[in-house]
């Protein structure tokens, strides 16, 4: 009979081309991985856990979203094309509001000084503050109403303003979903 020698090398099967990379489980592994995935919590300590796993899972989602933008997982308060223009447009424009801490720091410093000349100072500074917070929170409804006219005329436009002057305190470092574009980005024209 033929024998081969133990220099030659065995011949080798090639890969399955497109193939999953890993054997077939058997009937019994893949019976074993089904019953374990629905393997419902027998005592209350196991679904109560089962829970706090699944509930910290969807926040971490959400957490992430809220970092990238990412529509899917954000809360229904901040989904759609109308919400994501209006954080956009906030976002894009220089406010008063990023020097309202530095200019509240400086009045409380001068109320604390304890002269008299200075409180006033500090009051002047505060109640200034405020005056230009609220005037920018104005001009900034008439413009959101504006552009909210000019790029969806056929949306409703209950609670927008009120959603545009509630991003636009805050600051912007602090802002969630975190902001997209920077300040002086010109916006695009569609957001469908």
């Amino acid at each position: 009979m033929f024998r081969r020698s133990s220099s030659e090398p065995t011949p080798t099967v090639p890969d399955k081309v497109g193939g999953k990379g890993r054997p077939t489980p058997s009937r019994k592994e893949a019976e074993a991985a089904a019953r374990a995935r629905a393997k419902v919590p027998r005592t209350r300590k196991e679904q109560m856990a089962a829970q706090r796993a699944a509930r910290g899972e969807s926040s971490q989602r959400m957490r992430e979203a809220m970092k990238n933008g990412d529509e899917r997982y954000l809360p229904a308060r901040d989904r759609g094309p109308v919400r994501r223009f209006i954080r956009d447009y906030v976002d894009s424009r220089f406010s008063f509001i990023e020097l309202m801490v530095p200019l509240l720091v400086l009045s409380m410093i001068l109320g604390y000084s304890g002269n008299r000349t200075m409180l006033q100072l500090g009051n002047t500074v505060l109640f200034t503050t405020i005056m230009v917070i609220i005037f920018d929170i104005v001009m900034l409804r008439f413009r959101i109403r504006r552009e909210m006219a000019r790029r969806f005329p056929d949306e409703p436009t209950k609670g927008l303003t009120f959603y545009a002057a509630l991003r636009s305190l805050q600051m912007k470092f602090l802002r969630l979903p975190k902001p997209q574009v920077k300040i002086g980005d010109k916006l695009p024209e569609t957001y469908r």
